[in-house]
């Protein structure tokens, strides 16, 4: 039994360098992007907690726009990962095509939304009577009208990063990160304090410093991809039609549809439990924040397992190497839980002590240091649901995915925290963890489905 769980769930050295080829790079672009939204975090926070929480609710927001980005070009980006194994630039170059336009439809709905109803939807999260909720209002309102210039530039990003990523190329889009985050770092420091000559700016400093780091990121993509044609021949010509034969275009979209959906409702639905957290007043939006930022920085060694198994996996997939595809899938996903466990080991241990570094109140401190002890709990069956919603993902299985995660999610996850937020006396601490026990159904769900294989699908060659 020992001989076939080994052989079942761990790799050889090959392997091992092979996921970790593909995965570091995206996971260092990353972590280097959250500890720097940590550091970002930081910076506000020490401006005071009204202006940590509105920042907070606005980036809360913008994170629904960008996984409608993430989920509307991952549906090409399934056919993109299986053109490449499949050696099809042709075929690459229509995926690309079909993601400006769709890139740049979810982006004009975006701004829209933000531009004409951007107060209404900060002052969802306005509750309770501990902080001031119309300077939370004001310094949102402000971040938020300066940051939406970096909007557009996401989304090219997205665009060119992802469609190198399918391709194999994961050190480029990483290097740029790199790049953009030391941007957005040092301008936080010079606008938001005021240092070397600067304006003191405040919350309008860090979004500033948002939108230089969004638009230096995209021209390092950009101008590298075009500049080195030989290593991604799809881009050549890219520009002479932006036209996508129809029968693509209908795959395309029945394919990735229901992605975006699913992204959009999932991401949707995050919102809408912060903001049933936010329930309970003030401090637990700024405790939450603190949170979530601090636990994306820890989350993305496993997280980034999520793109290995996109990449890795979808590639086989297209190369209908299925018996290869499903037993590197196992590896990868039992990869995954177990430095998700030690990644929820340390988060615990440090959890006293990572809320000390930010200057607010000792409410504050307090919240976030149980909320954070909570995640570290939770931390293995988040590693599971992101591997086995990736593996759906991988086989073009749209409709299966947007079940397994969204629809789980407003059909559990959501009435939970309405329920005990709005007609119980709960603290924070049991309704987060209420939340997180109603996802075991799902983690139940995704081993059945994977393991029924119901993914193992070649998409490119029907």
């Amino acid at each position: 039994m020992q001989t076939s769980f080994r052989k079942k769930f761990i790799g050889d050295r090959a392997f091992y360098k092979r996921v970790l080829t593909v995965s570091v790079p995206i996971m260092l672009q990353t972590g280097i992007t959250n500890f720097v939204s940590l550091l970002d975090n930081i910076m506000v926070g020490r401006l005071g907690t009204e202006q940590m929480s509105g920042v907070a609710i606005v980036n809360q927001l913008f994170f629904v726009y960008n996984l409608c980005i993430f989920g509307g070009l991952a549906g090409a980006g399934i056919f993109t990962a299986q053109y490449f194994g499949s050696k099809d630039e042709e075929g690459i170059r229509h995926t690309f095509r079909y993601k400006i336009w769709l890139g740049f439809f979810l982006l004009g709905i975006a701004m829209a939304a933000f531009i004409f109803f951007g107060k209404p939807l900060i002052s969802l999260y306005l509750n309770g009577s501990d902080g001031n909720s119309a300077a939370t209002l004001e310094y949102a309102l402000g971040y938020m009208r300066i940051a939406l210039l970096g909007l557009p530039a996401f989304a090219v990003v997205q665009i060119y990063s992802n469609t190198l990523r399918e391709c194999s190329e994961t050190v480029v889009p990483m290097r740029a990160g790199f790049v953009a985050v030391f941007v957005n770092l040092i301008f936080n420091y010079l606008l938001i304090y005021g240092k070397l000559g600067m304006p003191r700016l405040g919350v309008n400093g860090a979004a500033i410093a948002t939108v230089l780091s969004r638009l230096t990121e995209m021209a390092i993509v950009v101008i590298w991809t075009h500049r080195h044609t030989e290593k991604c021949p799809y881009i050549r010509h890219i520009y002479r039609t932006l036209l996508v034969p129809g029968h693509l275009v209908r795959r395309f979209f029945l394919t990735g549809s229901p992605l975006l959906v699913n992204e959009a409702l999932w991401s949707a639905g995050i919102a809408m439990i912060a903001q049933c957290y936010s329930l309970r007043g003030l401090n637990v939006v700024a405790a939450y924040n603190i949170t979530t930022t601090v636990s994306n920085v820890f989350n993305v060694v496993f997280f980034a397992m999520g793109d290995a198994i996109a990449i890795i996996v979808g590639q086989h997939l297209g190369a209908s190497d299925f018996e290869r595809a499903k037993d590197e899938d196992n590896k990868i996903i039992a990869l995954s839980v177990t430095i998700a466990t030690l990644v929820g080991i340390v988060l615990f241990a440090s959890s006293p002590l990572i809320p000390k570094i930010y200057n607010t109140s000792d409410e504050v401190k307090h919240i976030a240091m149980r909320l954070l002890m909570a995640q570290a709990i939770f931390t293995p069956q988040i590693a599971l649901m992101h591997t086995a919603y990736f593996t759906l993902r991988s086989g073009g299985k749209t409709i299966i995915t947007f079940l397994f995660d969204s629809f789980a999610m407003w059909v559990m996850s959501i009435p939970v925290a309405w329920i005990f937020s709005r007609f119980t006396d709960l603290n924070i601490l049991w309704i987060f963890s209420a939340v997180q026990i109603a996802d075991w159904i799902k983690c139940a769900v995704g081993i059945i489905l994977v393991k029924k294989n119901v993914w193992i699908h070649n998409i490119v060659q029907q």
